[in-house]
């Protein structure tokens, strides 16, 4: 058994099947956290692990967390985690696109998504241990925040927020940014990263 201590947690890990949390994305729980207060639903993305699900509801006790993935493996590699934290009656791990399965609305969407450009992946020899498809994405590597932001659209409260890991750095936007998120992302990575904390 693999284990790594993500924000003071410690975490089953499945290297080369399931990335494995990484201390930069510990600045997405906190800045995620600093959004909830009291009883919240929040959408965990792309959960892998289970890393920020579980990170965000040990530090929210009135949260509740929908964690969610398209990959089997991540799905049950998060389950055994929740598990393994005593979190299952806050944190439900759910297999899908996005936030398909997630219901609304929510009132805080984290996400770490492939965001690298698959043609840039000889450049990363440092990932090349992490499953290619959890860091690595077609085109410009965007497109799948570009699908979140819209999908948030719809999913997000009244006053909620979206946060996402992008270069290392988080990218905030409140339902009504939305717009002007997405109008970044259609310019590129570079755009983007000029809203980003």
């Amino acid at each position: 058994m693999d284990l790594a201590t993500f924000d003071g947690l410690v975490l089953e890990t499945a290297p080369g099947h399931v990335m494995t949390p990484r201390p930069t994305s510990e600045r997405l729980v906190a800045a995620a956290t600093e959004r909830i207060a009291g009883r919240a639903r929040v959408a965990d993305v792309g959960t892998g692990s289970g890393a920020l699900a579980i990170a965000i509801a040990a530090a929210c006790p009135r949260a509740e967390v929908w964690a969610t993935d398209a990959d089997e493996r991540a799905v049950a590699l998060a389950r055994v985690n929740v598990l393994r934290a005593g979190l299952c009656d806050r944190v439900v791990v759910r297999r899908g696109d996005l936030l398909e399965p997630v219901p609304g609305p929510v009132d805080v969407i984290v996400a770490n998504l492939p965001y690298l450009a698959a043609a840039d992946a000889p450049n990363h020899p440092d990932l090349s241990a992490e499953p290619f498809g959890a860091v690595f994405a077609p085109g410009d590597g965007l497109d799948v925040y570009r699908r979140l932001v819209a999908a948030a659209a719809t999913k997000l409260a009244p006053g909620g927020t979206l946060l996402f890991q992008l270069h290392r750095r988080v990218v905030v936007a409140d339902r009504e940014e939305l717009p002007a998120l997405a109008e970044a992302l259609r310019d590129g990575s570079d755009s983007t990263m000029r809203l980003a904390a």
